[in-house]
C-alpha cells in the first residue's frame, strides 16, 4: 500500500448548487411550500423506464428500475395539489420563480436566454411521481471572483425539487410530497484546478451571492451541493451527490481522488492477469454451506435465500489489494451489492472470518474446482435477484479491467467517502416537456433582473453590522447561518438584544449540535416563542440554553415541556435574596480566607442551584453585597 499525495494528479472540480428559491408557491402550481410530517392521503405507483425520443433507455433509469421498489407517496393538501400526484397537468410557470432566477443568473454575469423551454429529465428513483423532473436551461456563461480567481459559470437552470424522502421498508420506498415541486436554482461551474482546502471557500462564495438576493431559503436540506470530480489520467468525471455540509468538501474531493487512482492501480494489476468470466463459474451451495456457523450465512438460509460460489481464475489477492489506504476491489462490489438491498458477500481475501472457517473454504474450493491461486465470492440474496447481481458484479470488475473507472453517480457519506448509488445517466435522459409552452423573456424581464442585482457580501455584512449593532464576526455568522431570516423575525417581534439573539443562534445551537443533539427537533416556532417569554420575563437568559438542550435531546417538544421537565421558574427577588445570603453564610469560611475573591466560587455554587431561574449579573450583585457585609461586620 502506498501513501496517497493528491499533488500532481491533475484533479479537476466542478460544483453544481442546489438552491431553493422563497417564492409563496410551488413552481407549477399554487400550493404553499410548508414543511410537515401529517399526511392524509397515501397512494402508490411502480415506476418503470422508458426509451427516450431516440429510442434509447437511459442506463441510470435501467439500473434504477432493476430495483423493482414498489414506491409509497404520502401527501398533505395543505402543501400539495392534484398536480403533484400526477393528476393534474401543470399549472403556468410561477412568476416569482422565474424572476429570482434571472436575478440570480444577472448577478453572476450569466447570458440569459430569450426564449427558455421546460425539458423532462427521467428519474425513476420515486423521487418524482412522474417519472421525470421539469427543469428548464435559463443561461449559460458567466463567472463570479474568489480571492482574485475567475470561477467560470457553466449553466443556470430553473427547476422542480424532489420530493421528500421518508425510508424504505423492504422493496417499499416512502416519500412525502410536501417538498416536491418547490422551485430551485441548479447553478454549475466550469470545472476548475485548486487545493482542496480552497474548494469550500468557492462554495461558500457562490452561496453567499445567492442569500444576497435575501430570495433564497435557508435551513436544512434547502440548499445542496453535488461534486463533480476527474483526475488527469482518469479521463472519466465522477459525479458526488449530496455534500451537505461545506467542510465535507474537501474530504470527499481527497477521498473520490484517492478512490479514482487506487482503481487504475486496480485495474493495470488485473489486466495482468489471465481472467475472463464463464457461466460455470457461479455455483449454488446453498447445501453445502447449511452447517456453516455464520451467522449472515444462516440468517439468509432462514429466509429462504440462495447461497452462491462465484470463482475467479488467477484472482488471489486481488479482491483484498489495497492500493491506497480503505481503497479495495472488495469494497467495490459491497457497495455495489448493497445497492440491490443484499448485505451478504464475502471475498477469499478476507476469509476465514465472519463465521466462515477454513473447513468450509476447503469444502468450496473442491466445488468450484479452483486452487490458491484464484480467487472466489460467496453471495447470499434471494434466488430471483442472484443471477442479476453476479451479472453486475461481473460487468463491474470487466470495466475495471478494461477501462479503470467505472463511470457512476456516487453519494457522500459523513465521513467524507463516497458510494456506489447508481450509474452516471446519459443524453437520452432529456426530452422536450410537452405541457408548458416555451417561456418569453422580454426586454423589460431583463432590465428588472440588472436592477433588481443585490449588494455585494461585504455590503450586506456593513449593513448587518450597522442595523443590529453586531460585531463583524457575529454578523458574518449570522448572514452565512440558516437562522438569518428567523433572527429578522425575532428581532421584529421582540425587544430582546441584537447580540444575544446572534450568538444563541449562531453559538448555543452550534455548541449543542457538536455535543451530539439534534437541532431539526427545535422548530422555529419555539425558539421565537424562547425569546418572546424572555421578554416577558417568564424565563431568565441563563435558562434559553437549558430549553433548547432538553429540546434538541428529545425529551420536550415544546418550550412549556422544557421549562417543566428542567424544572426552569423564575423566583422573586425576596426569595433570590434569601438564597444569596444563606449561600454566603454556609460559606463563611471561604468569605473570610478569600475575601471578596470569593465571589468566584460562591457564584459557581449559587448558579448550580439557581441556574435558569435568576439572571447571573443579578445573583453577582446580591452575592457581592452579602460578602462586603459579611466582611464589614467581622
Amino acid at each position: 500500500m502506498s501513501e496517497f499525495l493528491i499533488d500532481g494528479l491533475g484533479v479537476k472540480v466542478g460544483l453544481e448548487i442546489h438552491q431553493q428559491l422563497d417564492t409563496n408557491k410551488k413552481l407549477f402550481c399554487n400550493c404553499t411550500p410548508v414543511d410537515t410530517d401529517e399526511y392524509s392521503i397515501k397512494f402508490q405507483r411502480k415506476l418503470r423506464a422508458a426509451k427516450s425520443e431516440l429510442g434509447e433507455y437511459d442506463p441510470a433509469a435501467l439500473f434504477e428500475k432493476s430495483k423493482s421498489k414498489t414506491i409509497m407517496y404520502f401527501a398533505n393538501p395543505e402543501s400539495s395539489c392534484l398536480v403533484e400526484q400526477d393528476e393534474e397537468p401543470p399549472h403556468e410557470l410561477d412568476e416569482d420563480a422565474k424572476k429570482i432566477s434571472l436575478v440570480i443568473a444577472s448577478a453572476l454575469k450569466s447570458n440569459i436566454f430569450r426564449e427558455i423551454y421546460p425539458m423532462r429529465k427521467t428519474v425513476v428513483d420515486g423521487s418524482n411521481t412522474t417519472g421525470f423532473q421539469r427543469t428548464m436551461l435559463i443561461s449559460q456563461g458567466g463567472s463570479f471572483n474568489v480571492d482574485g480567481k475567475e470561477i467560470g459559470i457553466q449553466s443556470i437552470c430553473l427547476e422542480e425539487d424532489a420530493a421528500k424522502i421518508l425510508g424504505e421498508d423492504g422493496s417499499i420506498k416512502k416519500y412525502g410530497l410536501e417538498r416536491l415541486g418547490i422551485p430551485l436554482v441548479e447553478i454549475a461551474t466550469e470545472p476548475f484546478e485548486v487545493k482542496p482546502y480552497e474548494i469550500k471557500k468557492i462554495a461558500l462564495t457562490l452561496g453567499r451571492i445567492l442569500r444576497s438576493t435575501k430570495k433564497v431559503k435557508r435551513g436544512l436540506g434547502s440548499i445542496r451541493q453535488d461534486v463533480n470530480i476527474s483526475i488527469q489520467d482518469g479521463s472519466v468525471v465522477i459525479e458526488v451527490k449530496g455534500v451537505q455540509q461545506l467542510d465535507q468538501l474537501e474530504k470527499v474531493v481527497e477521498y473520490e481522488a484517492k478512490r479514482q487512482h487506487g482503481l487504475l492501480k486496480i485495474s493495470k494489476k488485473i489486466q495482468n492477469i489471465d481472467w475472463a468470466h464463464n457461466k460455470k463459474d457461479r455455483k449454488d451451495i446453498t447445501e453445502l454451506f447449511k452447517k456453516c456457523k455464520s451467522k449472515i450465512v444462516q440468517n439468509a438460509i432462514k429466509k429462504n435465500q440462495k447461497i452462491f460460489g462465484i470463482s475467479f481464475r488467477n484472482m488471489s489477492g486481488m479482491f483484498g489489494y489495497t492500493p491506497h489506504e480503505g481503497i479495495r476491489l472488495g469494497k467495490e462490489i459491497a457497495e455495489l451489492v448493497r445497492f440491490f438491498g443484499i448485505g451478504g458477500v464475502f471475498h477469499s481475501d478476507e476469509l476465514p472470518n465472519y463465521g466462515i472457517e477454513n473447513e468450509d473454504i476447503e469444502d468450496l474450493k473442491k466445488t468450484l474446482e479452483i486452487n490458491d491461486n484464484d480467487g472466489f465470492l460467496i453471495l447470499a440474496a434471494p434466488e430471483e435477484k442472484m443471477n442479476q447481481v453476479i451479472d453486475q458484479i461481473i460487468l463491474r470488475i470487466e470495466y475495471i479491467k478494461k477501462e479503470g473507472i467505472p463511470i457512476d453517480t456516487r453519494l457522500a457519506t459523513q465521513s467524507g467517502e463516497t458510494k456506489f448509488l447508481r450509474p452516471r445517466p446519459g443524453a437520452a435522459r432529456m426530452y422536450p416537456e410537452t405541457d408548458i409552452p416555451p417561456i418569453i423573456i422580454s426586454k423589460k424581464d431583463l432590465d428588472n433582473a440588472i436592477k433588481d442585482i443585490p449588494k455585494s457580501w461585504d455590503d450586506s455584512i456593513k449593513e448587518l453590522e450597522t442595523k443590529y449593532q453586531l460585531n463583524l464576526q457575529l454578523s458574518e455568522q449570522l448572514f452565512d447561518s440558516n437562522y438569518f431570516e428567523l433572527f429578522e423575525n425575532i428581532i421584529k417581534k421582540t425587544n430582546v438584544n441584537p447580540t444575544f439573539v446572534a450568538s444563541v443562534l449562531c453559538s448555543t445551537i452550534t455548541n449543542l449540535e457538536r455535543n451530539g443533539l439534534d437541532s431539526k427537533l427545535l422548530k422555529n416556532k419555539e425558539i421565537t416563542k424562547t425569546f418572546q417569554f424572555l421578554e416577558e420575563g417568564k424565563i431568565t437568559k441563563e435558562s434559553v440554553e437549558i430549553i433548547f438542550e432538553n429540546i434538541m435531546n428529545g425529551k420536550s417538544q415544546t418550550i412549556e415541556d422544557a421549562m417543566n421537565y428542567a424544572s426552569i421558574e423564575t423566583v422573586d427577588e425576596s426569595e433570590l435574596e434569601d438564597i444569596c445570603h444563606q449561600i454566603v453564610e454556609n460559606n463563611q469560611e471561604i468569605v473570610k480566607n478569600q475575601k471578596e475573591r470569593a465571589i468566584g466560587p460562591l457564584m459557581g455554587i449559587a448558579m448550580k442551584e439557581l441556574r435558569g431561574k435568576a439572571p447571573g449579573e443579578t445573583i453577582n450583585k446580591l452575592l457581592l453585597k452579602n460578602i462586603k457585609n459579611k466582611l464589614e461586620n467581622n
